[in-house]
């Protein structure tokens, strides 16, 4: 029930965009985090928090609806932290995560700006993380540590410089869940293509 009024929000915006701009990308999204925490929900075992400043990349599909000033944007895509872990106390390595957002982006993120220039956009959805991937290990496995998917309710902001299809940006990532007292916070850069306006800019170019 709670999510069908966001639903039909998010709906009218991106009918206001289609038909107001005309304009419609597709592409991908990439991510460097420069850091990242994952806070498990507690089991009064072992430590819930696991994180991560080392190699925690990201990449997925994404789709722009709008203009030369604001875009809405539906985007997911699959974060990778390898060398995640917990310093309360060793129990494995790796995380994995799950954005899956949709954003109001302007200025210079809408990705279809020909001038560049700078913008800023503000997004939210769910996450689905995971910690110790790799070698959970047994003397914790005993004692009824278990690491399965966990779902957080994020909200992300952004700021950055776009030119012909293409962003970078710095962002700000924080999931929550009050119900399984879990949350989650990333903070990296992202890169955005937008295929269209790229193939378009570079054949204007030649």
């Amino acid at each position: 029930m709670k999510i069908a009024p966001l639903v039909i929000i998010l709906s009218s915006f991106l009918f206001v965009s289609i038909t107001g701009y005309g304009q419609i990308g597709y592409g991908l999204t990439a991510k460097t985090e420069l850091y990242s925490r994952y806070s498990n929900p507690p089991d009064e075992i072992a430590s819930s928090s696991a994180g991560s400043a080392l190699l925690n990349i990201g990449i997925g599909p994404k789709l722009w609806f709008g203009g030369d000033s604001f875009a809405f944007s539906p985007e997911a895509a699959v974060v990778f932290s390898p060398f995640a872990l917990s310093t309360g106390d060793y129990k494995g390595l790796g995380a994995v995560s799950f954005p899956i957002m949709a954003k109001f982006q302007f200025g210079g993120m809408s990705n279809f700006n020909r001038d560049g220039k700078f913008g800023f956009a503000i997004g939210a959805g769910i996450q689905y993380s995971r910690t110790e991937l790799f070698g959970l290990k047994s003397s914790f496995e005993e004692m009824g540590v278990d690491r399965t998917y966990f779902k957080t309710y994020i909200i992300e902001a952004d700021f950055g410089f776009g030119l012909s299809g293409f962003n970078l940006h710095g962002l700000v990532r924080y999931g929550f869940n009050k119900d399984i007292d879990a949350n989650t916070i990333s903070v990296g850069v992202g890169y955005d293509f937008n295929i269209p306006c790229l193939k378009e800019a570079l054949n204007s170019d030649f």
